[in-house]
Order: structure tokens, then C-alpha cells, then sequence
């Protein structure tokens, strides 16, 4: 076995880990990474899901999310409008490509493939090291970016895993009591990924039939949205199409308390959950006249020691896309209540600590969004209308949800920092994580810098380190007006660090509009007459087409829609989502 030292040591490349390990070693540490898979990007990658949700507005497009989108579309063929689902799909080769190539281009970051951890080193509270099976690591800083929350459970360290109920926090959606929904489905179901491609002319080959294979479970798959609306849904570019579909599609979710039971007990669930897909893919499939057939190329056969990897690959995902986890019990627990909208405002109250200063250290928008197939769980509403279509209320993550309650030399930087159970829909999310994973990665370092541990960081200094940071600023005051190419944008993040009772609740800053002169080459211009067809809901009607519908990701392009009028004649540049039939505006004349 391999003995190793470093400042900080990452467990774990999903979508959070991968994010610390690059801000830390970016930051200077010596960093090392230990993913279980060929790819890093979790979520993004590995998992299939190449079509995130949420922080989709220009103003949340900063920090590492902000650089993935650009570099994706720097580098993806066709740009990212495919889908329905997401404003950005694209090839996950590409996006794994990106992570590993930031990873190569830093020298003091080392990325060790192949390994899972199988025991947690400590001397009294504080965490000192990692065995796995080749290497014994030890470090100063320590991050649990696991899917599952694995450092957790192997060092002993106090989380929490499944429901809690509403005498605990007084959350408006959280059950009272235990009932059906909370003993069938402990946590939200994961969902193994298959991406299907479409043969055009020629037949696809037949998908074989899993052991169980039971297409009936599938029938109304894609009622309310027709078969061509349902393979939109999650397009992606080569006319492949993500399937990860909610409505009798493949979510799985029978007896997950056995993720974290043992090793054999978690196998029989991923084992499951695999051929739950590859049974929804044949039932697609037979439903189509086989149109399409696996696009057996996409992901690699890992050579690692997890039993995982006998299962994922090709066409399938390397692993499930897990929407819970086991989660810290921390120095602060987010709730419902922290990403809700303010009475009569559109964005949830900043974290404050006990000394009066915001916490805010990373941010996200996206709608309460729970996974339970068969069944549903009401939820107290955080969408709102904005640039045309719906949103989410944005709300901002405080530090102290990355830190244990007592132990040391651990943060957190994935789908397991300390919050409950009803929140945890809406902080899942990729570009959330990404943002967690940065903020964690930046922490790790400073507390290196400072010789100091977690929880005793100041937070403004971990703050400003995130907006100053020379490779990739991230914002952690949500504004909807505030774009990171604002030459303001510093000031006004800062303002609101310093002054949070000025923080206004429709998450509007009294900066000047930013004027957008540069127009993309790329762009499309549709002139038409314009309808007002309700609150934030734009049609565009050109000579001998069907209207479009108008969207936005610009808070200055949706002031202006907002002022229009219906017979107006109009002329606007941006691109056309035919899965959507939608007009993404980003200029208007």
C-alpha cells in the first residue's frame, strides 16, 4: 500500500468533488482527488444527466458552473439548444473532457482513478486520513464529496438519512407523522441513465431483455406529452436522447434503505435499478418500431475495483444519478424555510449567522423538485414567472452547512451538507453542487493558508476569496440583475455582504442596466407581432409560421418584454429550440 501526503485530499469525483479539488489546487494547495470512475463530473457526466437544472439565468452563470457553460459552448458542436428539459444539453464525453482537462493543467493537483475509501483514519475528533485499497492518504483538510455520503458513515460522523418530521423545524411541506409515502420511499429514487440513439432509416439492433423485465410498468409513459415531446424532452446533440423521465419512466426506488445497508445490499439495488432502465429502453424502443437503439459508445467500460462498474457503461450511465444522499448533521441545517421567497418578494431571506453577518457562500434557484415514483408529496410552491417561462425562487447556502457539528479536518461538498430532507430538492442540483464543491474547495485551502480548521474560517474571508478568485468569481448574493460581466458586480455583491436589511426582496439591485452592444455572429433574427398572453408569457407570430414562444435568460431583455404589447411589431435575436418551439432572446431591437 502506498502512503501519500497532501494538504487536501477530495474523496469522490462526482459533480461537487471535482469542483472542490480544482478551486483548492487553483488556489495553491496540494491537492489530491480520488475518484471511482474513469470520468469526473458526477452528475454531469458520469451519471448521464447532461442536461442541468437550475442557476440557468445569466445572472447565476458565474463562478465554475458559469466557466462549464462557456467552455462547453466553446466546444460543442450545434451549441447546447437541443432540448426541452434544459437550456443546455450536450455530448457528456465533452463535459467529461472539460473536467479532466482543468484537472491536467494543474500541477499540484494529482487525480488517483479507480478507488472507493474503505476506512477513515482519526485521532480523537479530527479526521487525519483515508485508506483505500492501493494508497493510505493522508491530509490537513479532508472533503467528503462521495454520491452517498461514504466518509460520514466510515468515520463515525453524525447525518442524518430520510425524512424528518414538521415538530422538528416547523417546514410547511415536512409530514407530521410517518405515513405510505415516507415508509416506501426513505429518500428521493436515483435514476440509472440510458441514452438512446435514433437510427433514422435502418432498424436498431433489439435491446435485450433484462431478468425482470416487466413493460407494462410503462404504459402512459409520455401521456400529456406525445412520443416526439417525451424523446425531446432531454434531446441531446447527434440525435441521441437522454432518458431520465419521471412519469412511469425510470426513477427506481423499491427498498432504498438498502444504498446504505452494505455493500452486497447496495449491489442488489444498482443491480435492479439497471435493468429497471434497460427494461424502460426496450419498452420505448418496441414502441417505436425500433427508431432507435442504444448509443453503445458514449460511456467507457471503467477498469476500477468497485462491483459498480461491472454494471454501467455504453449507453448506460457509469452510475445512477443519486437525488439524496447521507446528510451532515452540521453548524447550520438548511430548511424549506431558507429557500422560500420572503412574504411578497421573489427571493429567500440570506443566511445570517449568529453575529449578524451573511453567511452566503453559494447560491441556487431552482424549484423544489422531489422523486417518488408512483407517488406524489405536496410542496409549498417557490416557482415564479420570469423571462417568459418559469423559474425558481433563488436563495443563497450558508457556510455552516459544510461543517460538522464536532468533527475536524472534514468539510462536505456534495448532496451531503447539512440540510433537511424537504430542502435537499431544491439544493441537489448540479449547478448547486457545483457551487458547494467550490465554496468547499476554497475553504479547504484558506483554512491551509490560515492554519486554522473549518469552523474556525471567517466567512468573509472565504466570501471574498469566492467573488476575487482570478480564475473563476463566484457570486454569492442572488441577483437577478446582476450578470457577472456587470463592471459593477464586485461592488454590488459586496454591498449586500456588508448591508443584508438592504437586500431587496425581488432580488432586484439599483445597478445601471447593463447594455449589450456585442451581438453573437451565431445569432438568428425573428421579426413578428408580438402577444401578451398572460404574466410573463410572450408569443412571436411571423408571416406563414406558428407563433414561437418568447424566453429569456437576460434581466434586461426581460424588462423589455415585459413592456410590449400585443399587435406589436417586433424584432429580436437569439436562438430557436425546435424541442421547445421556443426563441431564446438575447437581444432585442
Amino acid at each position: 500500500m502506498q502512503e501519500l501526503k497532501t494538504d487536501v485530499l477530495v474523496v469522490g469525483g462526482g459533480t461537487g468533488g471535482t469542483a472542490a479539488a480544482i478551486q483548492a489546487a487553483r488556489r495553491g494547495a496540494q491537492t489530491i482527488l480520488v475518484s471511482e470512475f474513469e470520468w469526473l463530473g458526477g452528475m454531469l457526466t458520469a451519471a448521464g444527466v447532461s442536461a442541468p437544472d437550475g442557476n440557468e439565468l445569466a445572472a447565476f452563470q458565474t463562478g465554475i458552473w458559469g466557466a462549464f457553460l462557456r467552455e462547453l459552448q466553446r466546444r460543442q458542436p450545434g451549441g447546447l439548444d437541443h432540448a426541452w428539459v434544459s437550456f443546455f444539453t450536450y455530448d457528456p464525453q465533452i463535459g467529461a473532457e472539460i473536467f479532466a482537462d482543468w484537472v491536467h493543467a494543474l500541477p499540484n493537483l494529482h487525480w488517483i482513478r479507480g478507488q472507493v475509501p474503505l476506512e477513515v483514519h482519526k485521532q480523537d475528533d479530527r479526521i487525519t486520513a483515508v485508506r483505500f485499497a492501493d494508497y493510505r492518504i493522508q491530509a490537513k483538510i479532508i472533503l467528503d464529496g462521495t454520491e452517498l455520503g461514504d466518509l460520514l458513515a466510515l468515520a463515525d460522523v453524525p447525518h442524518r438519512w430520510g425524512w424528518e418530521w414538521q415538530s422538528e423545524w416547523q417546514e410547511p411541506s415536512a409530514p407530521v407523522a410517518p405515513n405510505q409515502l415516507t415508509q416506501t420511499y426513505p429518500v428521493q429514487a436515483p435514476t440509472w441513465v440510458v441514452v438512446l440513439q435514433e437510427f433514422g432509416e435502418a432498424t436498431a439492433p433489439e435491446i435485450a431483455a433484462p431478468p425482470d423485465d416487466r413493460p407494462d410498468q410503462f404504459i402512459g409513459t409520455w401521456e400529456g406529452y406525445g412520443v416526439e415531446a417525451f424523446l425531446n424532452y432531454g434531446r441531446l446533440p447527434g440525435n441521441r436522447f437522454m432518458i431520465n423521465f419521471p412519469q412511469r419512466g425510470n426513477d427506481y426506488g423499491h427498498q432504498l434503505d438498502r444504498l446504505i445497508q452494505s455493500a452486497s445490499a447496495q449491489q442488489e439495488v444498482l443491480q435492479e435499478a439497471y435493468w429497471h432502465t434497460q427494461s424502460y429502453a426496450r419498452f420505448i424502443q418496441s414502441h417505436l418500431n425500433r427508431r432507435c437503439g442504444l448509443a453503445d459508445s458514449l460511456f467507457p467500460r471503467p477498469e476500477t475495483r468497485s462491483p459498480t462498474a461491472a454494471i454501467g457503461g455504453g449507453a448506460f450511465a457509469l452510475h445512477p444519478y443519486y437525488r439524496e444522499s447521507r446528510r451532515l448533521w452540521g453548524r447550520v441545517t438548511v430548511r424549506e424555510q431558507d429557500i422560500l421567497p420572503q412574504t411578497g418578494g421573489q427571493v429567500a431571506p440570506l443566511p445570517i449567522d449568529p453575529t449578524g453577518q451573511v453567511a452566503a457562500i453559494a447560491q441556487g434557484n431552482y424549484a423544489n423538485d422531489h422523486h417518488y415514483p408512483g407517488m406524489t408529496l405536496p410542496l409549498q410552491p417557490k416557482s415564479l414567472r420570469w423571462g417568459g417561462r418559469w423559474t425558481g425562487t433563488p436563495f443563497a447556502l450558508p457556510y455552516g452547512c459544510l461543517v460538522p457539528l464536532s468533527t475536524t479536518g472534514l468539510l462536505v461538498c456534495e448532496k451531503n451538507i447539512a440540510v433537511s430532507h424537504i430542502a435537499n430538492g431544491a439544493t441537489r442540483l448540479q449547478p448547486v453542487v457545483l457551487g458547494i464543491g467550490q465554496a468547499a474547495g476554497m475553504a479547504a485551502t484558506l483554512c491551509i493558508e490560515q492554519a486554522c480548521q473549518p469552523d474556525d474560517l471567517p466567512i468573509r474571508l472565504l466570501q471574498e476569496a469566492l467573488l476575487q478568485d482570478s480564475s473563476a468569481p463566484a457570486a454569492v448574493v442572488p441577483l437577478f440583475n446582476l450578470p457577472p460581466e456587470h463592471p459593477d458586480w464586485l461592488y454590488w455583491q459586496q454591498f449586500y455582504l456588508d448591508r443584508p436589511d438592504r437586500y431587496p426582496i425581488d432580488g432586484y439591485c439599483s445597478c445601471q442596466p447593463l447594455s449589450r452592444l456585442a451581438l453573437d455572429s451565431s445569432l438568428q433574427q425573428f421579426t413578428g407581432s408580438v402577444q401578451q398572453q398572460g404574466w410573463q408569457e410572450y408569443t412571436l407570430t411571423r408571416a406563414g409560421t406558428e407563433p414561437v414562444q418568447l424566453v429569456t435568460l437576460h434581466a434586461e431583455v426581460d424588462r423589455q418584454l415585459q413592456a410590449c404589447v400585443t399587435g406589436q411589431r417586433l424584432t429580436v435575436s437569439g436562438r430557436f429550440n425546435r424541442s421547445g418551439n421556443w426563441v431564446l432572446v438575447e437581444q432585442m431591437d
